[in-house]
């Protein structure tokens, strides 16, 4: 049997809007618990108290950052 282009239906790829695409917090907790993934103890209790504080997302990330980078 030979291979025939014309029984191939071309599709297109949707367009994506143009910059970043962000998931939120909740999808994102989701998707990390399908690959067996979750935050520890600690870890939720920071986040809880940055929404407490109403953190920014760069104050946020500096205080990840400042508790949980490495240290030389």
């Amino acid at each position: 049997m030979c291979y025939n282009e014309t029984m191939v239906k071309a599709t297109k790829t949707p367009k994506r809007p143009a910059g970043t695409f962000t998931v939120g917090r909740d999808k994102f907790s989701k998707i990390s618990a399908v690959e067996g993934i979750k935050l520890s103890p600690r870890v939720a209790k920071d986040f809880g108290e940055f929404d407490r504080k109403g953190l920014t997302a760069e104050e946020r990330r500096r205080e990840i950052s400042r508790k949980y980078g490495q240290k030389n």
